[in-house]
């Protein structure tokens, strides 16, 4: 069956919550380059109070309710984190803490996700990215397999909502391929 010409939907989660975040950029440019193949529903995380259990509960706090919507309703899920202090936002750990609910049993079970870290430095947000997969591991999230797409100077990279580096912007879009290609695959096996 030839799957060539579907849509797949994907969660863009931006780890930053800067007005000019350089993940959010990444995310639109991205979202414009790989339509129609893949949407891109780019989301940020400014809404989503910090995770108390107390709250963890009916009626859910709406942004956390929409938040694990969005994700459950997707084929698919991209995060695009920076680096902070040799790892990942707290913003971005808060967020998956609440998606990570129920245990065992959340909106990410299963779901393939990929990462894209930055950094203006030249590590590219590398040490970010193993924090990331290890909270998406213990949280049953199918890590789609590939050269990590790490972003290094990515200040310098970034003009005017264009992505300067075409090769970059091309290994980018090869890991997209991957991640829709995992999608189609599960796709098929479901059908």
């Amino acid at each position: 069956m030839d799957r060539t010409g579907e849509t797949v939907r994907v969660v863009g989660i931006s780890g930053s919550l800067r007005r000019a975040s350089f993940s959010t950029s990444l995310l639109k440019i991205l979202a414009v380059k790989a339509a129609p193949a893949i949407d891109i529903q780019v989301v940020t995380l400014e809404d989503i109070p910090l995770y108390n259990e107390d709250l963890d509960r009916s009626p859910e706090v709406p942004s956390v309710a929409s938040f694990r919507k969005i994700i459950a309703a997707s084929d698919g899920v991209l995060i695009a984190t920076p680096e902070y202090n040799h790892g990942m936002p707290g913003v971005v750990k808060n967020a998956l803490d609440w998606a990570s609910r129920p245990v065992f049993e959340s909106c990410f079970k299963d779901k393939p996700v990929s990462i894209i870290s930055s950094s203006k430095a030249f590590t590219g947000g590398v040490r970010a990215q193993y924090q990331l997969r290890e909270t998406l591991i213990s949280m049953h999230a199918h890590l789609v397999m590939g050269p990590e797409v790490v972003v290094g100077g990515v200040h310098a990279k970034l003009a005017e909502d264009v992505y300067q580096d075409e090769q970059g912007l091309t290994f980018m879009l090869r890991s997209l391929d991957r991640l829709r290609e995992e999608i189609l695959g599960r796709r098929l096996v479901c059908a």
